[in-house]
């Protein structure tokens, strides 16, 4: 916990409002959980995927 106190203090979310620092470090787990589980995803199924790029 006190990480997560230090980076705030040295982040632009020093003296926001909590409600505010609650709904940025929310919408930073979800984006992280997101690019993590895509990962995951693009690991474990990608040799079986067909991506094609084009029209």
């Amino acid at each position: 916990m006190d990480v997560f106190n230090v980076l705030i203090q040295n982040s632009s979310l020093h003296g926001m409002p909590t409600w505010y620092k609650a709904t940025t470090l929310l919408l930073f787990a979800f984006i992280l959980s997101l690019v993590l589980s895509s990962f995951f995803i693009l690991v474990t199924q990608g040799p079986d995927m067909t991506i094609r790029f084009g029209y």
